[in-house]
């Protein structure tokens, strides 16, 4: 039944539209959906160029996320020492509000963009880092004493086992992040928005907000809502393809 969700969603929002309608409700308390596609309609353009910069955030925080998980899971897989040092770090990462510190971030690093993609990219780095890391300690012991055993350096046994072996786990923490990257964004675009940036979908909600354009803020939530899902899809594609080509799949 491929084609539930589909059906499910539908008649969800066929439910939606005549319950709006039987009760009465105003669109500036709950929209139907016809009052949500009207409201893209109105002005389809502004939210997709919206959306646009809101995804050039979320996809630069997650190449920069993924890039920065490897090379420090690779680092800590490598050392005895640095486990201890970066770990706990990361923890704090991961467990720190964003919404906390991106007013800081923003003054701090002064460029708008360069900004969202720092406060993005710490929402997003964690599952990369800690699933890569997984994955690289996965290697089988009996394999690595192999490697050992015929005189294969360091470098050799990251690059012909621990690596491959890690592999599946960062396509899963990738997968993860890219959701986490658009959280991570829009959050950022919000604190950005209240400060006065214009950009991204944040900022489109938060001006439809002040004006009771509810139904222009639905709008805005369902194109957020279908990105994410567009990210997940792509990115679980993308997993299945790479691990289907290297005879995982």
């Amino acid at each position: 039944m491929k084609f539930a969700p589909a059906l499910f969603g539908l008649a969800s929002l066929l439910a939606w539209e005549a319950a709006v309608r039987l009760t009465g409700v105003p669109s500036y308390l709950v929209p139907g959906p016809l009052a949500i596609i009207a409201a893209f309609l109105a002005d389809p353009t502004g939210l997709l160029t919206s959306l646009g910069s809101t995804l050039l955030v979320t996809f630069a925080a997650l190449l920069v996320a993924a890039s920065l998980g490897v090379v420090l899971a690779v680092a800590i897989a490598s050392s005895r020492l640095l486990p201890a040092a970066i770990q706990p770090w990361a923890v704090v990462l991961q467990v720190t509000p964003i919404v906390a510190i991106a007013p800081l971030i923003i003054v701090w690093v002064g460029n708008p963009f360069a900004s969202l993609v720092v406060c993005a990219t710490i929402v997003a780095f964690f599952p990369v880092f800690a699933n890569t890391a997984a994955g690289l300690a996965s290697a089988p012991t009996e394999l690595a004493d192999l490697f050992r055993l015929y005189g294969a350096g360091r470098f050799a046994t990251l690059r012909l086992l621990r690596l491959p072996a890690a592999l599946p786990y960062f396509l899963a923490g990738l997968r993860i992040s890219g959701g986490l990257a658009l959280v991570g964004a829009v959050v950022a675009e919000f604190v950005a928005g209240s400060g006065g940036f214009a950009s991204g979908l944040a900022y489109r909600i938060l001006e439809a907000g002040y004006r009771l354009q509810v139904p222009r803020m639905f709008a805005a939530l369902v194109l957020l809502s279908l990105a994410g899902i567009a990210i997940n899809l792509g990115l679980g594609g993308l997993a299945d393809a790479v691990l289907r080509r290297r005879g995982d799949g």
